[in-house]
């Protein structure tokens, strides 16, 4: 049985973080390190971006013997698109943590999250490093998720327990993200012993349920990484109940990056049943998520299906799609069925819209496949966010 949990009010063994400000910008928080007590067996998954960061080209190598035993991260800087000085910055980096915890430095796996094609400012993370390790405390989970923050509007944390152990998660994220393997930024750490050979299997299967199935701009960033770091201090738990908890841990941190996009008002959700397998019916979903006129829609409280119809229709690949057998709905109410549309009371969908969470239900009428997405709508915030984001 897994207990789900409004806070980190539970978190697993062995796992310590420190949270500061290094200076990179402002007075916020913005360097982060979490250190397992032990070495652990970790799995990562990293962007299919073709300019993918430093810290993703070094964690790549330094995951690639299945260990970990540090995370470090910075944020209000990328790292991305800076050359071979990035890449020794990120090896840098990498090495001053491991000195400073007396850890091997293929052991840290390191992470840059803000503005693209700046260097990171060495001389300031040189620094902030050293004193590291007495900042480390237990159950501070929460200050790391905040230190993470770029453009997010609030951290995102939960965690779940499986026996003995406990399952923690904490990400980032809330524009240039359309995942094509993970999400911006996502750490998930447990005091579960597991095989070290089960981990990547694992964490793939919940990505593909969470983090791939959703996007807020359908822009993949050239630092989206998700790892899991597995210590083992809690002993042996039931596998099926991890991976369920594993499951849950990032459908919830994905749903939040989701509700967090950028100037956004309202959580989308669209379900898309009756496809010929759930390939096809994660395309339609994402076509209908990603589309910025049913997202307009959706902010303006607008019941016009006919949106709907238009991204459904344009998944021209997709020739088993016939109109006459496609039902459409805005929440429980059938908008468009088997080819024709439904009378409806449009003062009642209005105030459906206007919810702060909204499904979009398509069925194909095809087969049994199916697909769920998350998504948000567009509002006049997401381009003033990104419209001065450097300025």
């Amino acid at each position: 049985m897994t207990q789900e949990l409004s806070v980190l009010h539970l978190q697993p063994q062995g796992f310590l973080v420190a949270a500061k400000n290094v200076g990179i910008k402002d007075d916020t928080l913005d360097f982060t390190v979490i250190y397992s007590t032990v070495r652990a067996p970790a799995a990562a998954m990293f962007t299919r971006n073709r300019f993918p960061g430093a810290p993703v080209i070094v964690g790549r190598d330094h995951i690639s013997d299945g260990y970990l035993q540090a995370l470090v991260v910075n944020s209000k800087n990328a790292n991305v698109a800076t050359g071979q000085r990035g890449i020794e910055d990120a090896l840098e980096t990498c090495r001053l943590v491991a000195h400073e915890l007396g850890i091997a430095p293929r052991d840290v796996l390191p992470f840059s999250t803000g503005v693209i094609g700046r260097p990171l400012p060495m001389d300031r993370i040189r620094a902030g490093i050293p004193g590291v390790r007495e900042e480390l405390r237990p159950n501070n989970l929460e200050q790391a998720a905040r230190a993470i923050m770029t453009t997010d509007a609030y951290p995102k944390y939960v965690s779940r327990q499986v026996g003995p152990a406990v399952v923690a998660g904490i990400a980032k994220g809330a524009g240039m993200i359309e995942p094509n393997m993970a999400t911006m930024l996502a750490y998930i750490v447990t005091d579960a012993e597991l095989p070290a050979q089960s981990l990547r299997p694992m964490l793939r299967r919940a990505v593909d349920r969470s983090f791939n199935a959703m996007s807020i701009d359908t822009d993949t960033s050239t630092s989206d990484t998700v790892v899991l770091m597995a210590n083992g201090l809690a002993g042996r738990v039931d596998r099926r109940a991890f991976v369920q908890a594993l499951t849950e841990v990032c459908e919830h941190l994905a749903r939040e990056i989701a509700r967090n996009g950028e100037g956004a008002s309202k959580l989308l959700t669209v379900q898309v049943r009756g496809a010929k397998h759930a390939r096809q019916a994660k395309r339609v979903a994402k076509a209908v998520v990603n589309s910025p006129l049913v997202k307009t829609a959706v902010y303006g409280c607008d019941p016009n299906w006919g949106r709907v119809v238009m991204a459904v229709g344009k998944c021209v690949e997709e020739r088993e799609i016939e109109p006459q057998r496609v039902t459409i709905r805005f929440g429980p109410y059938p908008v468009f069925q088997l080819g024709a549309p439904v009378e409806c009371d449009l003062d009642v969908l209005r105030r459906y819209l206007g919810q702060p969470e909204v499904e979009i239900g398509v069925d194909l009428g095809i087969a049994r496949g199916s697909a769920r997405v998350w998504g948000c709508d567009l509002t006049e915030g997401y381009i003033k966010e990104n419209a001065y984001y450097t300025t």
